[in-house]
């Protein structure tokens, strides 16, 4: 296989991230949370120097505690979090809470993860039971995301973000938020893989200067075993994600996969370059389909509909 230098990603801020970023989500156990810093080390031994996490990932001192055991530099590294869509009531605090998680004075992004606010009957925390979690909220018609985003521009003004983002936001939220946003958002992060390959995003957002993460890049085991990404691998000789995450890296988007396995996280980082037209023959086999954050049999997911979301 040959390979090639995954470029970085400049964003609108001036500030150059590397081209792919390590998901940080663990599980929901604490060993899992625990667990989590083992594997964070292994990443960066592997050449990691960007890391996804959010609040609601209960990662983000694990994840801290890891970087300052690497004994790597904090400038050397780029840490994302994110607010939780229940704790929008309560941005500040959120805030200087993931700060003090991960021990540091300043993260390098900072994204509304939802752009809708909720509220649980249990208020800033999380609930226990998980119907509760899934079901058990109130929408707010406020704070809304542009409510939200003015408070992250606060953030950013102080130095204490260098740069802020959304995610799971499509064109229709994007363009509603520049109508009263003062700063872009520097990324989105969202969902995205061959089958759900959000061509009419990528040209927005490029056209607009902000640059797509992908969480769930691979599209998981449906995606990895279609004859279209298993043919280009044996011809490459590397795995069905590897040519997945090449494809991301060449349409200027940041995946941001996770793996606990040593192995597994150094292919995610040695990739082969893709022709133009592979590109394209990938990108064609968009369906438009939702793996993980996909609305139910109601078209409500998380208490917005397909059309609020921006997604019909």
């Amino acid at each position: 296989m040959t390979t090639f230098t995954v470029p970085a990603r400049k964003l609108n801020t001036g500030a150059v991230t590397p081209g792919v970023a390590l998901g940080c989500a663990a599980g929901f156990t604490v060993e899992d949370i625990i667990g989590s810093k083992a594997w964070f080390l292994t990443a960066i031994k592997a050449g990691y120097r960007f890391f996804d996490t959010a609040q609601v990932y209960g990662t983000e001192q694990t994840l801290g505690d890891a970087i300052r055991e690497s004994g790597i530099r904090r400038e050397e590294v780029t840490v994302l979090t994110k607010l939780a869509w229940h704790r929008c009531e309560y941005i500040e605090r959120a805030f200087n809470e993931s700060l003090k998680a991960l021990g540091m004075d300043y993260v390098d992004l900072y994204l509304l993860h939802f752009p809708q606010s909720v509220q649980y009957p249990t208020g800033y925390d999380v609930p226990m039971d998980f119907d509760t979690i899934l079901h058990g909220f109130k929408v707010l018609d406020k704070p809304d995301f542009h409510d939200n985003w003015a408070q992250l521009e606060k953030f950013y003004e102080a130095g204490k973000a260098k740069a802020i983002g959304v995610s799971n936001f499509s064109v229709k939220t994007l363009e509603a938020l520049s109508r009263t946003a003062k700063i872009t958002p520097a990324v989105n992060q969202v969902e995205m893989s061959p089958y759900l390959a959000q061509n009419d995003l990528v040209e927005y957002c490029k056209d607009k200067g902000i640059v797509i993460m992908a969480y769930s890049p691979s599209g998981h085991e449906k995606v990895r075993n279609d004859p279209v990404i298993i043919g280009l691998a044996k011809k490459y000789d590397v795995s069905p994600n590897q040519i997945i995450m090449a494809w991301h890296v060449a349409r200027g988007v940041i995946p941001v996969p996770k793996s606990a396995d040593p192995g597994r996280q150094i292919e995610n980082i040695t990739l082969p370059e893709l022709s133009p037209e592979e590109v394209i023959t990938i990108s064609a086999l968009d369906r438009n389909e939702r793996i993980i954050n996909k609305p139910g049999p109601d078209g409500v997911l998380y208490g917005w509909t397909k059309e609020q979301y921006g997604w019909a």
